[in-house]
């Protein structure tokens, strides 16, 4: 059981999110300028091409694409240094 002082594990999963967001964002924003370009080295990887369901009736289409780079993993680290201080 948990008690009223234990902290939230959705507070971190929002936080984790929050800083692979705006470090992507940060990212993408620091890719034109020339001391500044490192942060937006990365990779993408994920489904090439989408697989279709076709049931007649309606097709559904499955994909996933992730695109990670070092401002998003750079996000993350400092959303859990911020999580172990709340």
């Amino acid at each position: 059981m948990r008690g009223s002082g234990s902290k939230n594990s959705w507070a971190l999963f929002l936080l984790i999110l929050t800083g692979i967001v705006l470090g992507g964002f940060i990212g993408m924003l620091a890719d034109g300028v020339s001391f500044l370009s490192w942060l937006s080295y990365g990779q993408a990887f994920g489904l090439q091409n989408p697989v279709v369901l076709n049931l007649g009736v309606m097709s559904i289409t499955f994909g996933l694409s992730i695109e990670i780079n070092i401002a998003s993993i750079l996000g993350m680290i400092l959303s859990i240094i911020i999580y172990r201080f709340l």
